[in-house]
């Protein structure tokens, strides 16, 4: 249970278990429930595309307790690919981004900042972990970047 009480769901980490065994799944991105108890399942994909995944995040919705629906936060797991630049051949790190954008309500990124632990201590195997606050965090080039240390290739 996370430090908002937010607990998370058997799906979240069976969907991530398919995603890292079995390469069912490219990505998973995660989301608190409407009521907030349950860590749950917005997508799981096994769309290569990263521009896609990016546009769920960017245009990622949330409802206040008022009612008003704003930018939203998530939690995503992708498992990214790269060429390593020494011609050593592919690699792939299974990379869990918490994305809180800038202009989400305060409540919501209160509620997914002091959930991520849970989830993350329910997913094991995952090699690196990226904080996101805009779009510019998730280009693909500055995420390969981080990922692989600068040692991917183009």
């Amino acid at each position: 249970m996370s430090q908002s009480g937010a607990t998370v769901s058997q799906e979240c980490v069976q969907a991530f278990n398919d995603l890292k065994l079995s390469k069912k799944y490219k990505y998973i991105i995660f989301k608190l429930s409407d009521d907030n108890k349950q860590i749950v399942i917005d997508e799981a994909s096994d769309d290569q595309d990263w521009e896609n995944f990016r546009e769920k995040l960017i245009n990622a919705t949330t409802k206040s307790k008022s009612g008003a629906v704003g930018k939203g936060p998530r939690y995503a797991v992708y498992d990214v690919e790269y060429q390593l630049a020494s011609g050593e051949g592919v690699r792939n790190k299974i990379t869990f981004i918490a994305w809180s954008p800038d202009d989400a309500g305060v409540m919501a990124k209160m509620v997914y900042a002091s959930s991520k632990e849970a989830l993350k201590r329910s997913l094991t195997g995952i090699a690196t972990e990226l904080q996101a606050n805009d779009a510019d965090d998730i280009e693909f080039d500055s995420v390969l970047k981080t990922v692989s240390k600068g040692l991917a290739g183009k």
